[in-house]
């Protein structure tokens, strides 16, 4: 069904079944937007959408971003669906397997984690950009990481797509910036999410909320905080840039 909305801006956030992407999600709608919900886990998708539904209006979409035909045909539905795209979170991504980089085990992680956490936000920008272009503008925020920024043993994966994410998201917005499309990138430290309490040991998640200068796991909501404010009139000036949220993790 098509519902025309054009008094109400538009955001697409993928990786929006859980953690950074469902608070930003959720973020996007008590700020007005509507908002579209891609994730490659169904039932994930469908459950964040029943409840932000309670509070505003938000379409799901059934996409894993490595597959270019359903990342164009997710912008495509939600183009059909709200006659415009205003704003993009590119937030899906995996962590992907821990080990030796000479490990032979570590060559098909290599290509999956590489496929989803870089090729699929280079699939997501380039229909995204055509969407906020033909919109009269908008603003894209790439899900870097302070591995985006910094390195970390026995990740290779994981901290090339990140390096190549914050790489991508630079050389985007020059190519776009006079076409009214402003691309950043957030580069999140250790957030409670999920996925990292998934991937690290209780002993290990001591170990690095101690390293950490504030002191403690960052939160989803303060993350999506920032990634609606640089899809604003807050951030006009702002295009290009990375920036961290990690409580000092990367200061030292």
């Amino acid at each position: 069904m098509t519902t025309d909305r054009s008094d109400r801006k538009v955001a697409l956030v993928t990786g929006a079944g859980s953690g950074i992407g469902k608070a930003t999600a959720a973020a996007f709608i008590a700020d007005g937007y509507t908002v579209a919900l891609l994730d490659r886990n169904a039932d994930a998708g469908r459950a964040v959408a029943a409840k932000l539904g309670e509070t505003g209006e938000c379409l799901f979409i059934a996409c894993d971003v490595t597959n270019d035909d359903e990342v164009r045909a997710a912008i495509d539905r939600t183009m059909a669906a709200y006659g415009r795209l205003d704003a993009a979170f590119n937030a899906a991504g995996i962590d992907g397997a821990k080990g030796a980089m000479t490990d032979a085990a570590m060559v098909e992680n290599w290509h999956r984690v590489i496929a989803v956490n870089l090729t699929g936000v280079w699939q997501c920008m380039r229909h995204e950009v055509q969407a906020i272009v033909a919109s009269g503008g908008g603003a894209i925020v790439n899900c870097a990481s302070i591995a985006g920024l910094v390195g970390a043993p026995e990740l290779p994966a994981y901290v090339a797509a990140k390096h190549g994410v914050i790489g991508l998201t630079k050389s985007a917005a020059l190519e776009f910036a006079r076409q009214g499309v402003r691309i950043n990138a957030v580069c999140p430290g250790i957030i409670d999410t999920p996925m990292t309490r998934l991937g690290s040991t209780p002993s290990e998640l001591e170990a690095t909320i101690e390293y950490t200068p504030i002191g403690r796991m960052g939160t989803p909501e303060e993350i999506a905080d920032a990634v609606v404010w640089l899809s604003g009139r807050g951030s006009s000036y702002v295009v290009g840039q990375a920036l961290a949220i990690d409580g000092a993790w990367t200061s030292r």
